[in-house]
Order: C-alpha cells, then sequence, then structure tokens
C-alpha cells in the first residue's frame, strides 16, 4: 500500500464531496487509476468513502445537529428530504451496480447535462439577483420544495451526477439564497451519506471488502481521515464564498468542468446497455 496514493485519495474525497462534480465519480476514476479497482468495485468504494466527509459535516455542522432538538423546520426538511432521497436513490444504486457489473457505464452523458445546468443556474443567478424572492431560505420552503430537493439527491446516486451540484441547483432555481442552498444542501447530505454508507455494506458487501483488500485497511483509514479533515475547510470557504455576490462564478467554472470532461468520457468510453 502506497501511504501517498491514500493521501490523494483522500483529498479527491475530502474536495470534491463539496464541490458541484460528484465525488463518487472523481473517486471512481482516482481508485481505478492509483489501485486498479475493478469499475464495480471503485462505485461501491466511492460511495463507502463518503464516510469520510460525513465525518467533516458532522463536526462543522454540529451545533445544526443539536438544534434539531429545537428547530422542528429543520427536522421536517431533513426527515422529508431523507425520505425521498431513499425513495429514488436506493432503486438507481441497485440498477446501476448491476450495469457496472455487466457493462461499461459512461459518465460523460450526465456530467455533460449536470454542466449545462450548473452554466443554467449561473446564469440564472447572475441576471435575476434583482428579482424578487419567494422563496429565500427553510423558513419559506414548504414540503413540495422537500419533496423535489430530496428526489433530486437521491438521482445523484448516478455516476456523473454530483450530488451538491444537483441539489444546490435545484434550490437556487427555487429562489433559496446561495448560502442558505449550501448550506441546507450540505445539512441533508449528512443523512443521505449515512443511508448511502449501509446501504453500499448491504447491496455491494463484496465490492467493499475487495477495494479494502486492495486498499488495505491502512490505507482506506488514512483516505477517510485525510477526507475528514480536508472536508471541513472547504465546507468552511465555501460557505463564505457563497455570501458574496459573485457566487455564479463557481456555477460557470464548475459547469464549464463537467461540460469538458463530460465530453471527453463520452467520446473515450463505450455505451452501456441494460442488463
Amino acid at each position: 500500500m502506497n501511504p501517498l496514493f491514500a493521501v490523494l485519495l483522500g483529498l479527491v474525497q475530502g474536495v470534491s464531496e463539496w464541490l458541484p462534480i460528484s465525488s463518487k465519480t472523481q473517486v471512481l476514476f482516482a481508485s481505478s487509476f492509483l489501485f486498479s479497482l475493478p469499475l464495480a468495485v471503485a462505485y461501491a468504494f466511492g460511495l463507502f468513502m463518503e464516510i469520510g466527509s460525513l465525518g467533516s459535516a458532522i463536526t462543522y455542522f454540529r451545533r445544526d445537529i443539536w438544534s434539531l432538538f429545537k428547530d422542528r423546520k429543520l427536522l421536517v426538511y431533513l426527515i422529508a428530504v431523507t425520505t425521498f432521497t431513499a425513495i429514488v436513490g436506493i432503486p438507481l444504486y441497485y440498477l446501476t451496480d448491476k450495469v457496472l457489473t455487466s457493462n461499461p457505464y459512461n459518465v460523460g452523458i450526465p456530467m455533460i447535462l449536470l454542466g449545462l445546468v450548473l452554466i443554467g443556474t449561473g446564469l440564472y443567478i447572475r441576471y435575476s439577483r434583482t428579482k424578487p424572492r419567494l422563496v429565500t431560505g427553510l423558513e419559506q420552503m414548504k414540503l413540495k420544495n422537500y419533496i423535489i430537493v430530496g428526489v433530486a439527491q437521491g438521482i445523484a446516486a448516478l455516476p456523473g451526477v454530483s450530488r451538491s451540484g444537483i441539489t444546490v441547483s435545484t434550490m437556487l432555481l427555487m429562489g433559496v439564497k446561495p448560502d442558505q442552498a449550501f448550506r441546507l444542501s450540505y445539512l441533508a447530505y449528512i443523512p443521505a451519506s449515512l443511508g448511502a454508507f449501509f446501504v453500499t455494506l448491504i447491496l455491494s458487501r463484496s465490492q467493499v471488502d475487495a477495494a479494502i483488500q486492495i486498499v488495505e485497511p491502512t490505507g482506506v483509514l488514512i483516505a477517510i481521515l485525510t477526507a475528514a479533515i480536508v472536508g471541513i475547510f472547504v465546507i468552511s470557504y465555501l460557505l463564505k464564498f457563497a455570501k458574496t455576490s459573485r457566487i455564479y462564478v463557481i456555477d460557470f467554472a464548475l459547469g464549464s468542468v463537467a461540460l469538458i470532461v463530460g465530453v471527453i468520457a463520452t467520446v473515450l468510453a463505450p455505451q452501456a446497455t441494460l442488463p
């Protein structure tokens, strides 16, 4: 086991989880390249690695988590979003796992679509800042908004689809302020990632065991700790940047990156067929 490779894998997870660039896909690529993991194994390992980012979120949002005992609105939001994330995400994860086991999966197409969504969201933010907002934060959100966010987060079970990218974009298009959209997206990640961790262990235990055997337990631990530490700093920076008037720059930049990577992946990878 090369400790440097484990640190690099942790850096990939720790940074990409909080950016709209699909961390599980970046970990999939990184673990396949660094440790030669098969695609299906790398996909399961990418979701397993979210346990490191979960540590970041719990540490950073510990006061918000404690406030759940008093903030009924936030509690209902998390329950509703998590419920619909599971309803949509678990079947998609199961289907994707089957596809990756028997066919190559082209992550380029969803990345291209996400890139277009991010750029469109950036344009929306750039040119709609002077318009009145009907929904600015959690206080104005209703059950239908929670459901939409939950469905969006569930779709992120697909490789190439960024959880933070699709949930933040969804809330921004609702009119939620950027700093609130990022905060609510990151809070929704906590129960979702915990669920994804256990679903991965239940449905893909053999793939996870294979990944741990290849990367080695020490390497996995190093990667998880690196992801947790790096993630705290990334969350802090992004939440501060989201309060500025230039948040749309992130959408433009990352949308462009997603488009470029998506096009390259589409050209290089063969299409998958359903089993």
